[in-house]
């Protein structure tokens, strides 16, 4: 257990964990990096696939969640409403991406540990490395977890399994 008395973080991305790239429901497998900037008047395609319980899982994981997401506040106006969830902290992006860090970092990755500061954090994404691993382990001494999703199906019933068990053993 850890030595902060503040709730583990848990950064959410959207595309991938909550709007998945597979095949669903007749929608054509389609990754867009720019979902977030369809207006939400003329609907995004892909919300289709938000399954409606998910926020109620996630706000029952007992962790404070914040959107890590390029949705950035569209998030809190798209999706948070979709799923059952309020507005959401939301982790700002630098405007310009410097390339630092080892080769293959993820560009979210040096923010997020940023923003968690002496938390312990679970970062869900579909698109975490074993360097982002390996990175954040030699940055951190609060408890982490990095959990990949999987892009096509989303966050299921074992990806849920695992961050309970991870609060339940490192968040206080």
């Amino acid at each position: 257990m850890t030595g902060s008395s503040e709730r583990a973080l848990l950064f959410l991305d959207i595309d991938g964990p909550l709007l998945p790239f597979g095949p669903s429901d007749g929608c054509p497998t389609v990754r867009s990096a720019v979902a977030a900037e369809v207006p939400a008047g003329r609907g995004n395609p892909l919300l289709v696939r938000l399954d409606p319980a998910v926020g109620r899982r996630l706000a029952a994981l007992g962790c404070d969640l914040v959107w890590a997401s390029t949705w950035m506040d569209t998030a809190n106006e798209v999706v948070a409403p979709r799923i059952g969830l309020p507005n959401l902290p939301v982790v700002r992006w630098p405007d310009t991406l410097l390339d630092e860090g080892p080769r293959g970092l993820h560009w979210k990755t040096r923010h997020l540990v940023e923003w968690a500061g002496d938390r312990p954090f679970i970062w869900v994404d579909d698109e975490i490395s074993a360097m982002d691993q390996l990175w954040v382990g030699a940055q951190c001494r609060e408890p982490f977890l990095l959990h990949r999703v999987d892009a096509a199906q989303g966050l299921t019933d074992d990806d849920f399994a695992v961050l309970t068990d991870w609060l339940r053993a490192n968040a206080p």
